[in-house]
């Protein structure tokens, strides 16, 4: 749980941002009236967290109420959680006593849903679920590419800075394609492919479930839906895996390859599968530095060499039949795209090369590429052959597209939405 905000009521809103707007000169964000609780709130951004101020609407409203009762002052402490019903069901099996045992309908599209002060020694506790600014595409969808079917799967959802993600492109246009959040991050997916044909492979992994809290709230990480779920609703387990293909090392693509054991030790998430990687991409992940060492994180793929199922190949390698590596460097200087090909068709998994559609423009690189230059020369040719070609794409990080066709009209690329 995050702070989120402190909710203040006040008796007259106008006196209220006479103090708060006015004389400690914070800026009203938005101020909306929630008719389900018959309040007029207005937020001001003050770092993390906002403040809600709350004029009462009606006589019957509880904030009406609560300030005949109390007088104006701070009402409610809110804590944002990434899945309320999750939040409420953990509670109310610890016994916490609950105003709400369902969310309602609160300010910003959010879920809400209150905690009785008895529990929570007088304060009154919210729970607040953000609406998403950005639609989500969670379940897994199917395209036939020849003789294989691709199946894009999904490991859940991060965040990362807006700004990071965008490099040098001013955030008046990025944010109308990827609003961020009040912290500057950008959702984003994890979203492995599956490829069935003769064998059951997948390619990367998602980050898995070994990040430890801190990193999961840096991370705005939201695995309520995960690879497991995923697989499944494709009608497969970890066990039905073949062989797991690694675009590069990073730990937001290779954290599902491995899990912990019941007793503590690191095994491979995929028991049955022979696990593939590029030879330079792991000497680099191997040997990290101060730069890339908080994304190479070792507990995700040295266990697969102790357990002697990591096989290293070079540029160029087929890893399985139709499917090959493909250098494009830029993100790492040994970051890889795959190729898929059957019955004269190509689609191309190019993880962090286009890691969301919003992407496409070749000088759109992100600020975490080790080697931007390279990145810039790979997707000013990619984006040629993959226009010619009539690739089908498979965006890794979007959160809401997940394949389609690069097209162009009137000298400009576009992406033509398949899943």
């Amino acid at each position: 749980m995050i702070l989120d905000h402190l909710g203040i009521a006040v008796q007259d809103l106008e006196k209220a941002l006479a103090f708060f707007r006015d004389m400690l000169g914070l800026h009203v964000e938005a101020t909306e009236e929630v008719g389900s609780q018959r309040v007029r709130a207005t937020f001001l951004p003050a770092g993390d967290p906002k403040l809600e101020l709350l004029e009462a609407t009606a006589p019957e409203s509880a904030i009406a109420k609560f300030v005949e009762r109390r007088g104006p002052g701070l009402h409610h402490v809110a804590f944002r959680v990434p899945d309320i019903h999750q939040a409420l069901a953990t509670l109310r099996a610890r016994g916490v006593r609950l105003i709400d045992e369902t969310p309602r309908p609160g300010a910003e599209g959010a879920l809400v849903a209150f905690v009785h002060p008895s529990a929570s020694h007088g304060v009154l506790v919210e729970l607040k679920q953000p609406a998403d600014r950005v639609p989500r595409f969670r379940t897994p969808a199917r395209h036939t590419l020849g003789d294989l079917e691709l199946v894009t799967l999904s490991d859940g959802f991060f965040a990362l800075d807006g700004g990071a993600m965008f490099g040098v492109v001013p955030r008046p246009l990025w944010e109308t394609r990827l609003p961020p959040d009040d912290r500057n991050r950008i959702p984003l997916g994890m979203r492995p492919l599956l490829v069935r044909g003769d064998q059951n492979v997948i390619i990367d992994a998602g980050c898995g479930d070994k990040m430890d809290a801190k990193s999961a709230a840096i991370y705005g990480l939201e695995r309520a839906y995960h690879l497991d779920h995923s697989l499944a609703e494709a009608g497969l387990t970890a066990e039905d895996i073949d062989v797991v293909v690694a675009s590069h090392l990073h730990f937001d693509h290779v954290g599902g390859f491995t899990a912990t054991a019941a007793d503590g030790r690191l095994v491979p998430r995929f028991p049955k599968a022979r696990y593939i990687a590029h030879r330079q991409e792991w000497e680099d992940a191997t040997h990290p530095h101060e730069r890339n060492r908080a994304s190479y994180l070792q507990e995700n793929f040295v266990p697969l060499m102790e357990a002697g199922v990591l096989t290293l190949v070079d540029d160029g390698a087929e890893v399985a039949p139709g499917i090959r590596y493909r250098r494009s460097g830029g993100h790492t200087m040994h970051h890889q795209v795959v190729t898929i090909a059957s019955g004269g068709r190509t689609a191309v998994f190019v993880a962090d090369m286009f890691p969301t559609s919003a992407h496409l423009p070749a000088p759109w690189v992100m600020g975490y590429d080790l080697y931007p230059m390279d990145t810039l020369a790979f997707k000013r040719a990619f984006t040629r052959e993959a226009i010619d070609g009539e690739y089908l794409i498979f965006f890794e990080h979007d959160p809401s597209l997940a394949a389609g066709v690069i097209r162009e009209k009137d000298g400009k690329a576009y992406v033509d939405r398949v899943l």
